[in-house]
């Protein structure tokens, strides 16, 4: 037949030879409108960290001997793993404070914002069948990963100006060096976007590209820690991880720019990868084929519960390899902290309020932030998990659950009951990791058991965030996003609400406010009381909402 037979009516309209991008714009116009609340609530949070963190520092440090005391502190082994290489000590200010100490964690949730973006409108629309509706019509084969890159680069762009703004507006900072600052940490991140859009051209789910890119980011943090403390300002290794690249711009010390043409560089090699796996692989599939399953589940899979565990599986498995190494890690560093405080807190009293004056305790003060840090990471955990329902039931597969004879409750509290214990799975294994390289390391006189108690201290604290996104997804499943709201207040009260004089009530909107302090003995059982009936009612509440509210399926 001759191929100038006119397309049939109804028939797919195909682009042109070549036209691999065709429909790239009106794709971008509605991925921006699409995700206009959740962007906005990124941008928000991430600029108000800055404004916070900023403001933090000028009222807390308002002298030179607390800054060079703070200085001091960035160069002990914790603080160089939780900060960053510890250039500009000699002259600490408050920019160089934001490169050293807020570098690694803007990197780390712009990465997070990066990897999720890239997957949720790539793998996660083919996943779901609804990219196959996209391409019916004139739209080119990379035009979703291009139009899903672009709204990134814009999101990042945004993000990066208003938060230099910030920089400027509330630490009369540098320009220049503001900007090199939040212009490079969202290149970093970006770098785990691209790796993000790779790894979904090699799987065939989105939930395991999400964890194996996270595995990814979890790696780059351990190599750059590990380079930075081999030498100070950073060795040979730490040029292997992105996230090195944003720190040695050393902005507000000795700007240079260059280091930036890494993380461009990188992430233009990464994109034509992507391209070209994505032109070798059927569309729906992968590089690395999903195993067939049984044409029949076994009695295991029948059921609500079974299904909630293949979902999250993954994830949890991928949280607790790359939090255990990040943990482990940091626990084989222990060694000598004490004796390095001891001598920062005689000097400069204002860092007793952060790590304790018993010189004796200095080092369960070190301890305390590292567990603060984990707890925080698991409760992100928490909020992403408890959010599966909400993913099932915009998707429609919910709807397709609940024709068989499964209750809404039965299906709700599986997905619960999974994300609960795979919570309290990933809080295990960052405690023990910790544990287990202090152990290595020959540090402390704690035993298994001391941290076992902190694990059982901290389980009712998470069930809180768990609670509080049930109960959100029950009544209003919009503002489910309210629980990454109480992840970053927990955060910064924690970490900096002793150095405030703040109201009481302040700190026990925290759900960590409620847990003793690690190693200080048992709980105080009324604490422990309260934290569960939040999280109970919580729960119970969203069980109710979700039994009287109609199903969304769009």
């Amino acid at each position: 037949m001759s191929a100038a037979v006119a397309t049939a009516p109804g028939a797919r309209a195909e682009p042109a030879r070549g036209a691999t991008l065709t429909g790239t714009g009106a794709l971008v116009r509605f991925m921006l409108r699409q995700d206009r609340v959740r962007l906005t609530v990124w941008a928000v949070s991430v600029v108000f960290f800055y404004t916070y963190f900023t403001f933090a520092l000028n009222l807390f440090f308002d002298d030179t001997a607390a800054m060079q005391g703070r200085a001091a502190l960035m160069e002990t082994p914790v603080g160089i793993v939780m900060g960053g290489p510890g250039y500009g000590l000699e002259d600490y200010s408050t920019g160089v404070a934001m490169s050293n100490e807020g570098i690694t964690w803007m990197v780390l949730a712009l990465a997070i914002l990066s990897i999720l973006h890239v997957v949720r409108h790539t793998r996660a629309e083919e996943e779901s069948n609804r990219s196959e509706l996209v391409r019916a019509a004139v739209v080119g084969r990379h035009a979703p990963a291009v139009a899903a890159v672009v709204t990134l680069v814009l999101a990042q762009a945004v993000i990066a100006v208003l938060s230099a703004g910030a920089l400027v507006a509330v630490g009369d900072l540098a320009v220049a060096d503001s900007f090199a600052l939040t212009v490079g940490s969202g290149l970093s991140a970006m770098v785990f976007g691209a790796v993000a859009l790779v790894v979904c051209q090699v799987v065939g789910h989105a939930r395991t590209a999400t964890g194996a890119s996270l595995a990814v980011f979890a790696v780059a943090f351990v190599v750059r820690a590990v380079g930075d403390i081999r030498e100070l300002g950073g060795s040979t290794l730490s040029w292997f991880s992105p996230i090195a690249w944003a720190q040695q711009m050393r902005a507000f010390v000795d700007l240079r720019w260059w280091p930036i043409a890494l993380s461009v560089v990188v992430i233009a090699v990464l994109l034509v990868v992507a391209a070209l796996l994505a032109s070798r692989r059927d569309f729906g599939g992968s590089l690395v084929e999903t195993r067939a399953g049984r044409a029949d589940a076994g009695p295991a899979l029948r059921g609500p519960l079974a299904m909630a565990w293949l979902q999250q599986r993954w994830a949890l498995l991928w949280s607790c390899l790359g939090l255990g190494l990040m943990w482990f890690a940091s626990g084989t560093m222990l060694p000598g902290i004490g004796d390095m405080i001891g001598d920062m807190i005689i000097d400069n009293p204002m860092l007793a309020q952060l790590f304790g004056a018993d010189p004796s305790q200095l080092a369960v003060g070190f301890i305390s932030v590292l567990v603060l840090y984990g707890a925080v990471c698991c409760a992100a955990y928490a909020v992403v998990m408890a959010q599966r329902p909400k993913a099932e039931e915009s998707s429609g597969r919910a709807e397709v659950v609940f024709s068989h004879p499964v209750s809404r409750h039965r299906w709700l509290g599986a997905q619960a009951a999974v994300a609960g214990v795979g919570t309290a799975v990933l809080l295990a294994v960052s405690v023990y990791a910790l544990w287990g390289g202090a152990v290595i390391a020959g540090w402390g006189d704690q035993t298994f058991s001391d941290y076992s108690v902190v694990v059982w201290t901290y389980l009712p604290a998470l069930a809180v965030f768990l609670g509080l996104v049930l109960a959100l997804y029950g009544w209003a499943p919009r503002l489910t996003g309210i629980g990454w709201a109480l992840v970053a207040y927990t955060f910064v009260v924690g970490m900096f609400g002793q150095v405030f004089d703040l109201p009481d009530w302040v700190y026990r909107v925290s759900p960590f406010d409620w847990v003793p302090e690690v190693f200080s003995g048992e709980p105080y059982a009324g604490d422990v009381a309260v934290l569960w009936a939040v999280a109970v009612g919580l729960g119970v509440l969203g069980f109710v909402g979700f039994r009287r509210r109609d199903l969304a399926t769009g």
